[in-house]
């Protein structure tokens, strides 16, 4: 069932359950149909409390509309959009402030009992997480002690400001799904909670990453940014820390992989005037020499001739500098049986890359840097070894592991806990 018709069923029934022209029977089977698909919808979405509260909280934090989305992360706007969204959140208001009591009376109280106080049995359900389910719970909690509608309207506007409005204002992390209708973009439920202070060393990459992020969300000039080195040293681990750091404020991330990249236009078309600054996150990035997709993102990026919106930037992480392949023949200017300028060539792979206007590169740490990561890691977990087991310990894992990085040592430290 939609939600909307959910709210159909039940204002259905607040206004017709003592209408003697519906069959009783009728009614009552109606009701419980309707407290059966509210059950379910907050069983999936982890929902507890008042369901009836918490679902037209949810209609309203879900619902994107001119007023919502104009508040969204700027908080209250001025204009004659208010008096419409008065006129709406009066309606809800209302509903919230229903009294079951005469319809339990007339179609039977059990099931409206239990929707006045559910307890949840599976945690945060399936389409939300933890933090967000609580969020929408307890703004439901707040509205049911406001006195007035303008108050109502107050502290919901206030969450369109702090958290947004639909799912892009819910969620932090995204990915496109490729329909026959066009990119649809579909929230990540569960990410990592990954904080920079979690990532040891590196201060001077991180420094970078951060400046130009605050940039970014407060509006000022910054770069699209490529995160380049070697595998394990915290790229991609940076820039799901960053999304954490800056959600508050109004970042949000989607993930795009390269087989994707013709649906980015469309992506773009549908987040370039909301309020929200995206993070356009591509993993691993690199091209072989025969691929020749990244011509897609090099249009989208800087060479189209629509100006790439103010809202959106690409971050990049890869093992290459340059991303896209190149073999020694692209080095010479005459090749009997290929390009007769191969130079161009050359030119054409490299202009991908710079159009990242911040290039952050992660180094192997040195042996010394490898072993102080190991021993912040280990006081971390609290493991039990002395300076001299662990340094000893963590040697013999690296060269076991054919590599030394920040992973690496992640690796090792996990293993100790065994």
């Amino acid at each position: 069932m939609e939600d909307g018709e959910l709210l159909q069923d039940m204002t259905f029934l607040m206004e017709n359950y003592n209408n003697e022209y519906y069959n009783e029977d009728d009614m009552k089977s109606l009701l419980y149909s309707t407290i059966g698909d509210l059950t379910e919808l907050s069983v999936s979405h982890g929902f507890e409390g008042n369901l009836w509260h918490t679902y037209l909280t949810y209609l309203m934090v879900s619902h994107e509309n001119a007023y919502s989305t104009s508040c969204e992360i700027v908080g209250p706007v001025e204009g004659s959009i208010n008096i419409a969204a008065l006129h709406d959140f009066k309606i809800f208001k209302e509903l919230f402030d229903y009294d079951f009591q005469n319809l339990g009376e007339v179609l039977g109280e059990d099931g409206l009992a239990m929707i006045r106080d559910y307890k949840g049995v599976n945690g945060h359900g399936q389409v939300f997480n933890e933090r967000i389910r609580d969020r929408i719970c307890d703004l439901a909690k707040a509205l049911d002690g406001t006195k007035c509608a303008e108050e109502f309207k107050e502290k919901v506007t206030q969450f369109y400001k702090e958290f947004g409005v639909g799912k892009l204002g819910l969620h932090k992390a995204f990915r496109i799904e490729h329909t026959e209708e066009g990119a649809r973009i579909v929230p990540i439920t569960k990410i990592a909670h990954v904080h920079l202070d979690d990532l040891v060393g590196y201060e001077m990459a991180k420094k970078k990453l951060i400046d130009n992020t605050e940039a970014f969300v407060m509006g000022r000039k910054s770069n699209n940014c490529l995160l380049f080195g070697d595998a394990g040293t915290g790229k991609s681990s940076s820039i799901k820390a960053i999304l954490n750091q800056y959600y508050d404020q109004g970042l949000r991330m989607i993930e795009v992989y390269k087989h994707q990249f013709q649906d980015l236009n469309d992506v773009i078309a549908q987040i370039k005037n909301r309020n929200y600054k995206f993070i356009i996150y591509m993993d691993d990035l690199s091209f072989e020499e025969n691929e020749t997709s990244y011509k897609y993102l090099k249009a989208v990026m800087e060479g189209g001739a629509e100006a790439p919106p103010e809202n959106v930037r690409i971050c990049a992480t890869s093992n290459r500098r340059h991303l896209v392949r190149e073999v020694w023949s692209d080095r010479s200017d005459v090749e009997h049986n290929g390009d007769i300028h191969r130079s161009d060539t050359v030119e054409e792979k490299l202009s991908l890359a710079s159009r990242f206007g911040l290039q952050i590169f992660y180094p192997a740490p040195t042996f010394e840097e490898y072993q102080q990561i190991v021993s912040i890691l280990s006081e971390r977990a609290g493991t039990d070894l002395t300076a001299e087991q662990l340094r000893a310990a963590a040697a013999t894992w690296q060269v076991r592991s054919g590599s030394r990085s920040g992973r690496t040592a992640q690796q090792f430290v996990n293993q100790l806990d065994r």
